[in-house]
């Protein structure tokens, strides 16, 4: 089909009515699946792991996919996807875009240590990556023109990313407390590990999170245990990975930080709570003494470390449902635009 969504519009309406339209998500996006609800046209964006596929069906055609979506959609089959607005997918986009700086400068950095490794030199100054660092690796020379060309190359890239991911921050930050999320941010902020990064990433990529309950929530982001259970036995194995990875990565990240002892608030926490409500304080208190306290029984029973920290992160992720369906519904009422099911 041709991409002009002009002539898709009059083909649909040149059908036998009524009529839905249904496809996978994907690349193509979610423009079309607005310009045809925006048209009146019944539309379904289909999750591609929710769809059933018959295990004997060794042919795959894109006529094959459209029948089979077709047959699906008809009997009530389909999972859709949340549609989100053009400005939500934008924010979405801002939010991958600097994950994909953050894994770009993990292996630039990388290229400079193991370049620097093989030739024997080892930085032994202190914590690597900070700026006394950073002057030291400037210091480094090569006797071997072709060798000290690379390193400077490497070098120019490391800087250039990092440019890239500091520019990237500050306009996250600046959409953070300055949009439709910053409620749900500054609520988000009341638990320990949740940095403003990490608070409107969970705001960007759940979005309508009056979707989900405190028990379901860590389903969708892929934190619950897989099962194999039949008749007595029950097997359980590695967490799913299902769901939006990117949301997992930050939750499993915020984890770590109530394994460290919450006596008193810091400073920064205090700061953040006095921009949240009183009940997001509450609740964020109580949370950050519940999780630190999961840790030590997990640590008293000698549980491994990061498989206590997912088991975490999974009642992490219930916490935050629950500060971000406390805020109040006039602030939340931009978010559930367009939920398709």
């Amino acid at each position: 089909m041709t991409p002009d969504r002009g002539e898709i519009l009059a083909w649909i309406l040149s059908l036998p009515s009524p009529v839905r339209v249904v496809y996978e998500a994907g690349p193509t996006g979610f423009g079309l699946a607005r310009f045809l609800l925006a048209s009146g046209i019944d539309t379904v964006v289909a999750a591609p792991s929710k769809l059933q596929r018959p295990s004997g069906d060794r042919v795959k055609t894109d006529a094959k996919d459209a029948l089979h979506l077709a047959r699906l959609l008809k009997l009530g089959e389909v999972t859709g996807v949340r549609i989100p607005s053009a400005d939500q997918e934008a924010a979405r986009d801002l939010v991958r875009s600097r994950e994909d700086v953050r894994g770009d400068l993990m292996r630039s950095r990388h290229r400079i240590s193991k370049l620097l490794l093989r030739q024997g030199i080892v930085y032994s100054g202190g914590q690597a990556w900070t700026g006394t660092h950073e002057l030291w690796l400037a210091r480094q020379q090569f006797e071997n023109p072709v060798r000290q060309l690379t390193y400077e190359s490497s070098l120019e890239a490391m800087h250039e990313i990092s440019d890239r991911r500091d520019r990237l921050d500050q306009a996250i930050t600046a959409m953070a407390y300055a949009s439709e999320y910053t409620p749900v941010v500054r609520s988000l902020q009341c638990l320990r590990g949740v940095s403003t990064l990490t608070a409107f990433g969970l705001a960007v990529e759940i979005g309508d999170w009056d979707r989900f309950t405190g028990s379901t929530i860590g389903a969708y982001l892929g934190l619950v245990p897989t099962e194999h259970s039949s008749g007595q036995s029950r097997s359980q194995g590695s967490i799913t990975k299902t769901g939006n990875s990117h949301a997992r990565r930050l939750l499993v990240e915020a984890a770590w930080h109530h394994r460290r002892p919450y006596n008193n608030p810091s400073r920064l926490m205090r700061s953040r709570w006095e921009e949240a409500t009183s009940e997001a304080r509450t609740r964020g208190h109580a949370g950050n003494r519940r999780l630190h306290e999961r840790w030590l029984s997990y640590l008293e029973r000698r549980k491994r470390p990061v498989i206590a920290n997912v088991a975490i992160a999974r009642e992490l992720s219930g916490w935050c449902w629950s500060l971000a369906t406390s805020t109040p519904p006039a602030a939340r009422s931009l978010r559930s635009i367009a939920s398709v099911h």
